[in-house]
């Protein structure tokens, strides 16, 4: 082939279909606990059904007696791991649950005791569910209240514990209008359509798993340390991915599990988690205990803001769910402090869930600006704007951009905003309550270092080789359409490959930096590629490859004048309330974005609805209940617990400002968090306006419309 250059239409900013929508649809993509092994055994995890204690013995012997029954793990033959390791993406140890079978201990209900395998899936549970185990109970701690003695300051994704400054009791005596609350959300759970499953086996000495995961090349490196492997043997592929939410960012038991199994029969061994087992091993969102004490002059200009906000960890995982930290970003004040405190409690470790600390913050901050706003007689909207900073309130630092106002402009002239009468329970519709209320969203920008193998071959197209993964977002047609402008062709012209650990390291899906340091190195490497590729020169039959490493830009880049890097957006929503019932239904919501360079605005659109919804289901329906009797959750299954539902969703518009990162190769920010950021609020904030009562715990169920009372129509 001999290469030629044609001007073609740029790819990024258009609207795409999935590249592997197609094979979805019927069938031909593969999800981890699809993709056929030969001579497949199966595990089944048994877990504990108590919140504390000790395994004193596993009743093992009967259970290999079953048919089909090959073996039983558990802390008594384990093979020995190493979790003494410090993960490089966290900067902290990992949860001590992956370091499986490894102590009689017992953390919490639901914590893995056993493994059965089996030659099928249903011999395997079927003596899973017959092993009899017995435990030494101890008493449980699983009490969660903001008076506990034992809540410290931790640091996290979102920054040091505490910050501070200013003088804070000062500045809220001389404040004309004052809001002092306290917030509460409830256990939340991400439960992705597709359930945990990973299939190991060794090949030649060589470890190969293939796994849902948002990252091969970090499942690959955890699981190295942990079997104390070389980084080159083992291997992670990940095909397709049903969801994740971040609950497939981290290394879990079922994955440790898959290759102890593996080692100990010498054959291919898949485990995949069952509903009930994804409530316990899959990690979840804390509940939250939040104060927000804001003071603010006549013009309402606040001169202080104090967010307080407690989680919840495991005994053994310091994981904070860092919610005052939004605060640290929106809105400054002469005397501004946030703290991120944890509890420690005999519950499973929580882990991330989509947009970690700022959904949860964002309720409480912007449901305090919303009641600031009444005390001082402004329009929320305009609050906001008089308190917009021109750097970060914590930091000192300018932003790379912040186009926070214009998102609020543009989403109150789509949504109508200016006709609406700011008093309380005025608007009617026969039975129906009706209000609007708006608040603002907010996440973090970061890119991750990046590799890429980018291919021109001889008939003319390119092959793109990435270790992205594709959780259901559209990633893979994204970096599709990314290759093909660096490379200035069509995307038809554009294969790509991801999800395979051997093709190096690169960033995972998650916190919103995927295809931002994606887009980094698919550009570096084309680039490199095109340099190469002189007019009129043939490509060999094997293709030209060349490959890519961000780690020095990204460094450059934090070197630089240190930049708050953040996406923005304006959350709007109408609901309507039966004063009789207490049925909250949403009626229409709106967002309206700053996020960077739009890649695909179909799937785009997609992201930030999907936000959007999870925002109705944080507002109305989620709530994960422990029992403290047992330390467990009550009803940890998909029927018990509640979530937003077709017939709960209803016209959701979203829409974006031109927003590109100067700092950003492509102008990239990141899309996947922002848009459940802020929604809970806004439908809360909406709910006030149609009844005239407030409500500061999440979710807002019928019976809590009726127990605190609502103005009748």
């Amino acid at each position: 082939m001999t290469t030629t250059a044609a001007p073609v239409t740029k790819a990024v900013g258009a609207s795409h279909v999935r590249v592997e929508g197609r094979d979805k649809v019927t069938g031909v993509a593969r999800y981890s606990g699809e993709v056929p092994f030969a001579d497949l055994a199966h595990g089944w995890l048994v877990l504990s059904t108590v919140a504390r204690g000790r395994v004193r013995s596993v009743e093992s012997e009967p259970v290999l007696a079953m048919p089909g029954v090959l073996a039983v793990l558990h802390h008594g033959n384990a093979m020995p791991v190493d979790a003494d390791f410090v993960m490089p993406h966290l900067n902290v140890k990992p949860d001590p649950a992956v370091a499986l079978f490894q102590s009689d201990r017992v953390a919490h209900v639901g914590w893995p005791v056993a493994l059965v395998v089996g030659e099928t899936s249903e011999q395997a549970r079927e003596a899973a569910e017959s092993l009899v185990v017995h435990y030494e109970q101890e008493p449980h701690d699983i009490a969660f209240s903001a008076d506990r003695s034992d809540a410290h300051p931790v640091a996290g994704l979102g920054g040091p514990g505490l910050t501070e400054k200013g003088d804070m009791e000062a500045e809220l005596a001389a404040s004309t209008a004052v809001v002092d609350e306290e917030y509460t959300t409830p256990q939340e759970h991400h439960n992705p359509l597709e359930p945990h499953a990973t299939t190991a086996r060794w090949d030649g000495g060589r470890l190969e798993v293939v796994d849902s995961n948002q990252g091969s090349v970090l499942i690959a490196d955890l699981l190295a340390k942990l079997f104390s492997l070389d980084q080159a043997s083992v291997r992670v592929r990940t095909e397709t991915v049903g969801g994740g939410f971040g609950s497939k960012g981290a290394i879990g038991v079922h994955q440790v599990a898959a290759v102890m199994a593996a080692t100990l029969v010498q054959r291919p061994v898949r485990v995949v988690l069952t509903r009930r087992q994804m409530f316990s091993l899959n990690g979840y969102r804390s509940r939250t205990i939040q104060r927000l004490r804001l003071g603010a002059d006549v013009d309402g200009r606040l001169r202080a803001l104090d967010h307080r906000a407690l989680s919840m960890t495991s005994t053994g995982y310091e994981y904070v769910e860092a919610a005052s930290s939004i605060s640290r970003v929106m809105y400054d004040a002469d005397a501004h402090r946030t703290a991120n405190e944890v509890v420690r409690l005999d519950v499973p470790s929580p882990q991330f869930l989509r947009a970690p600390g700022e959904a949860s913050g964002a309720f409480a901050l912007e449901s305090a600006l919303d009641e600031l706003a009444e005390k001082c007689g402004i329009d929320p909207i305009e609050l906001r704007v008089r308190n917009e900073p021109d750097r970060g309130p914590v930091s000192g630092y300018p932003f790379s951009s912040r186009n926070l106002v214009d998102c609020f402009r543009e989403g109150a002239r789509r949504f109508g905003w200016a006709d609406r009468d700011p008093r309380p329970a005025i608007r009617g519709d026969g039975r129906w309550l009706l209000g609007t209320g708006t608040a603002a969203s907010s996440y973090n920008v970061v890119a991750a270092p990046s590799t890429c193998a980018v291919t021109a071959e001889a008939d003319g197209t390119f092959t793109v080789r990435i270790a992205a993964s594709d959780i259901g977002t559209g990633a893979r047609t994204a970096i599709t359409q990314l290759a093909a402008d660096a490379l200035h062709v069509a995307p038809d012209q554009v294969r790509v490959h991801i999800g395979d650990s051997d093709f190096g390291p690169a960033a995972p899906s998650g916190a919103s930096m995927g295809t931002r340091s994606w887009a980094w190195a698919i550009k570096a490497a084309a680039e490199e590629l095109l340099k190469r590729l002189h007019p009129g020169a043939t490509i060999p039959p094997e293709g030209v490859t060349v490959r890519s490493d961000t780690t020095a830009a990204v460094v450059a880049l934090a070197q630089q004048e240190p930049k708050e890097r953040h996406t923005f957006g304006a959350q709007f929503a109408e609901v309507a309330v039966d004063p009789a019932t207490g049925e909250v239904r949403v009626r229409r919501m709106l967002g309206v974005f700053a996020a960077g360079q739009i890649v695909n605005p179909l799937t785009a659109r997609s992201q930030f609805i999907g936000g959007m919804i999870w925002g109705i289901s944080m507002a109305l329906h989620e709530e994960a209940t422990l029992d403290p009797a047992t330390g467990g959750l009550v009803g940890a299954d998909l029927a018990g617990y509640h979530f937003a539902a077709n017939a709960d969703v209803p016209a959701i518009e979203a829409y974006w400002v031109d927003d590109p990162d100067p700092d950003d190769p492509v102008g990239i920010k990141g899309i996947g968090e922002v848009g459940n950021v802020g929604a809970a609020a806004a439908i809360a904030n909406a709910v006030w306006h149609a009844t005239g009562v407030r409500h500061r715990h999440l979710p807002i169920r019928p019976d809590r419309v009726l127990t605190v009372g609502a103005p009748s129509a």
